[in-house]
């Protein structure tokens, strides 16, 4: 059983990063230690924390349209393709023949080729679940209200020490009653199965009138339903076709919910989740290749909903040690990347990237990312870099994009590294000892958008160059070619 007291001490627990990050900048700007020295509270918070975070959007997807209810026609598959899901709950889930070849050319195509996927078997139209991270377990459980799909299940293997549990629903149009008993059903069957441990997400169409049926209280025994709700760019939380009913849900339970984190897509940010309706979405280059038109196309009767968490990625082992080493190993961390002249004129893009080149875990607790002028982010207790990892600090979380794992945002809200006359990123440990430092002049911040990389990647001796002139203009959280670490 998912007992509240083991949901309140799962949120507790997944509340730890952020207590610590605060304890620490607070700390700091008392011009206080962070080694040891921030009280014993923070200490506790510490064994438990950890400073990277892996951002997972969260998509509910009914996007079929066309006669067939498939993905055949295209409109849907733009969208998601626009959007960039790291896991998406679709319902009606028909593409071509259905064979395995078909379903997974869709997957590969929609999503990448690197996805996992469950789609449920013998179902006129079925639900199911693609994912960016392995599906370690999946199935179905019977839906006994309606003949021609069930509730799809996943157990994915997220970055961090805690899976998630994806179920992707699709409850009946007959009746806010028949609604409310798939629910009862829907709760009997996480409470028997779902490990109180995990994260869960329930998302998908429930064809609900209201925000306030009987499913949606039903379903509040294991998920967060209250308000705010995710709206599009005209504020419009609606999500059936004619925008007039809230038909479509991502919902979460109380330990994923406050690791909530705004939906970023191009310059604009949506602190609750992101309706997307191609029609009023702007710019819609954002989400290209999704064209203005997919939204309102021929039996398209539901709208996307889109959430973001930042998951902490739990510790990656051992204390440090003089250099900063732990466990097995020495840890030798560079800074590998910077962008100091950011896309536009959005300062929080900029970032630097760390990189632990060595064989042994990296304690990073207290130690610091400087420019010029201070200090701009403080790693707190308990953070610690794994071999072969990296790290992007950005200069606010509000600008880390989707697809960077192991990002997070400067504690102090900001980078503010200068373009024209050029800068000194320095990395220090918690003794404040230098362990990499990178003094560039402007014609390295000269191209927005363009960052500087070790100009041969991943060596420390190496000298910066324009990223441009080794293939492509950034490759945060990867290698320059943009492969994975």
């Amino acid at each position: 059983m998912r007992s509240m007291s083991s949901m309140l001490e799962r949120l507790v627990r997944a509340r730890l990063p952020l207590l610590v990050a605060a304890l620490a900048a607070a700390a700091c700007a008392a011009g206080s230690p962070l080694d040891g020295e921030i009280g014993p509270e923070a200490a506790i918070l510490g064994e438990h924390a950890d400073a990277l975070s892996t951002r997972v959007r969260l998509m509910a997807a009914n996007l079929t349209s066309g006669n067939h209810q498939s993905y055949d026609p295209g409109h849907g598959r733009r969208i998601m393709q626009g959007v960039q899901p790291d896991i998406a709950l679709l319902q009606e889930f028909n593409y071509g023949g259905n064979t395995t070849s078909d379903i997974r050319s869709f997957v590969d195509v929609t999503f990448g080729a690197g996805f996992s996927y469950y789609r449920e078997g013998g179902a006129q139209i079925p639900n199911g679940i693609v994912s960016r991270w392995p599906i370690v377990a999946s199935g179905e459980w019977d839906d006994t209200s309606v003949s021609n799909r069930d509730f799809a299940w996943a157990r994915i293997d997220v970055p961090g020490p805690t899976d998630l549990w994806a179920i992707s629903v699709h409850f009946l149009t007959s009746g806010s009653g028949a609604r409310n008993t798939e629910a009862e059903h829907l709760v009997s069957f996480i409470n028997t199965h779902v490990d109180e441990d995990d994260y869960l997400v329930i998302g998908g169409d429930f064809n609900t009138g209201s925000r306030t049926e009987a499913c949606i209280g039903t379903l509040s025994e294991v998920v967060v339903t209250s308000a705010p709700y995710p709206v599009d760019g005209n504020g419009n939380g609606n999500t059936n076709a004619g925008r007039t009913k809230p038909y479509d849900w991502v919902l979460v339970d109380g330990a994923l919910e406050p690791l909530e984190t705004a939906v970023v897509i191009g310059g604009s940010s949506f602190a609750n989740g992101l309706v997307v309706d191609t029609r009023v979405h702007s710019p819609l280059s954002a989400i290209s290749p999704a064209l203005s038109a997919d939204s309102g196309a021929s039996n398209m009767q539901h709208m996307g909903v889109v959430r973001d968490f930042l998951i902490p990625a739990g510790g990656a082992g051992g204390g440090g040690g003089a250099g900063g080493g732990g466990g097995a190993g020495t840890a030798v961390v560079i800074i590998n990347e910077v962008l100091a002249n950011e896309p536009g004129s959005n300062v929080a893009g900029e970032f630097v990237e760390i990189v632990n080149v060595g064989s042994g875990a990296a304690s990073l607790a207290g130690w610091t990312i400087s420019d010029s002028t201070s200090t701009r982010h403080t790693f707190p207790a308990g953070a610690s870099l794994a071999p072969s990892t990296a790290v992007v600090v950005y200069g606010n979380a509000s600008a880390v994009p989707g697809t960077v794992s192991g990002a997070v945002g400067a504690s102090t809200g900001s980078l503010s590294l200068s373009n024209s006359g050029g800068d000194t990123v320095t990395l220090r440990n918690a003794s404040g000892a230098t362990v990499s430092s990178v003094t560039y002049a402007s014609t390295l911040a000269s191209q927005d958008g363009v960052s500087m990389n070790r100009s041969t990647d991943l060596d420390g001796g190496a000298s910066f160059v324009l990223h441009s002139t080794l293939g492509g203009s950034s490759s945060p959280g990867k290698r320059v070619n943009g492969a994975a670490f």
